[in-house]
């Protein structure tokens, strides 16, 4: 009886064995056999062949395959969540049998009333709240959440290009409605009116009208300072929510914010543009009340410099080819040539001095 059992298990096993190498048996399927289901975070050059994961036990690099179940995560963008479920290839590969992708926090307020849609390419600045678009007319920050329908595109990763409905919500930032894939480069197309409605904090007001021209638009107040980014035309505004782009154009009333330099707190009434992109419609910046010195202005004094990155609503700090120059900013009657001040930015300024001994400008013209 002993030798009949033993004779029973090698027949058992040579059944298997033979069974896992014939060609076309069901068993084949071993080879995509789970062997563990990870969770981690995606890290920045995950692209459409490889997931690279940051997990508690360390960084592992997943091939993605035509195999690959994505039917239960539609985003791939760095610091999204998912969990993969893995097997051995026979490259010695693990690869990604069904990734899964956790749920994304709650929207605000959408003004669904106006629209617009934009197609660019996911840039690498990418989080897995906001999207970094790059269009032809420039870099987009635009947020998305788990209302945002994505159903129209394969898989949302960096590199990519999307066709992206957004709208405005109640903190002032661009907000993905739907995204779908798309091959063309980067555009805007506007859909309803060229005003922006506000839903909550907005107040209507004309905007630096031009002469013969009336522009309403409503208003959402943001606080933040200044990044090394801005630009002359484009203000780049640190705030509790992120980094907010502000574009700077014609109807931006900034007499009372003229100082874009780095770390410069500003408060920024924005709106939507047409465009797309959250304009500013007046800029306020901290200046002292101090008591105004006695101006001598009888022998002014023409300089010619940059700007300074210490440089406040209060002092313009101009650097020159004979040394840096304090300005102080309380009696200015003209400004030509620029609106704003950046770091860098070339000046001509008239000054004269002060009983306080200091040099005042009176008349600022950017080169």
């Amino acid at each position: 009886m002993r030798r009949c059992g033993m004779t029973k298990l090698w027949v058992t096993i040579c059944l298997i064995f033979v069974m896992i190498m014939v060609p076309g048996n069901g068993l084949e399927a071993q080879a995509v056999e789970i062997l563990a289901t990870v969770q981690g975070t995606v890290l920045s050059g995950t692209n459409a062949g490889l997931l690279k994961l940051s997990t508690k036990e360390g960084y592992m690099e997943i091939k993605i395959d035509s195999g690959t179940d994505t039917s239960a995560c539609k985003v791939l963008l760095p610091d999204s969540r998912v969990s993969v479920s893995v097997s051995y290839g026979s490259d010695k590969y693990l690869h990604a049998v069904k990734i899964t992708g956790e749920a994304q926090g709650g929207a605000v307020t959408l003004d669904t009333s106006t629209s617009a849609t934009v197609t660019g390419t996911i840039g690498e600045k990418s989080k897995s709240d906001i999207l970094f678009v790059n269009t032809q007319q420039g870099e987009m920050e635009i947020k998305w959440d788990s209302t945002t329908n994505i159903n129209g595109c394969s898989i949302l990763m960096v590199g990519k290009s999307y066709g992206i409905t957004c709208v405005r919500g109640s903190d002032a930032y661009m907000h993905a409605v739907s995204i779908s894939d798309m091959t063309a480069g980067g555009t805007i197309v506007n859909n309803g009116s060229t005003g922006a409605a506000g839903t909550t904090g907005g107040t209507t007001s004309p905007v630096n009208p031009a002469p013969g021209s009336q522009v309403n638009v409503s208003t959402v107040t943001v606080t933040g300072t200044v990044t090394d980014s801005t630009k002359e035309n484009l203000l780049y505004l640190s705030t509790n929510g992120g980094v907010m782009q502000l574009v700077i154009d014609s109807n931006t009333d900034a007499r009372s914010g003229m100082m874009l330099t780095p770390g410069n707190k500003l408060t920024v009434a924005c709106y939507r543009g047409s465009d797309a992109y959250m304009h500013a419609a007046s800029i306020v910046g901290v200046k002292d009340n101090a008591a105004a010195a006695e101006l001598d202005t009888s022998s002014p004094s023409t300089v010619t410099g940059t700007v300074g990155g210490k440089s406040t609503e209060n002092i313009l700090y101009l650097s020159t080819s004979g040394g840096e120059m304090q300005l102080k900013l309380d009696a200015v009657r003209s400004i030509n040539n620029c609106k704003v001040f950046v770091s860098g930015k070339k000046l001509t300024v008239t000054c004269v001095r002060g009983s306080d001994a200091y040099m005042h400008a009176l008349d600022i013209t950017g080169n």
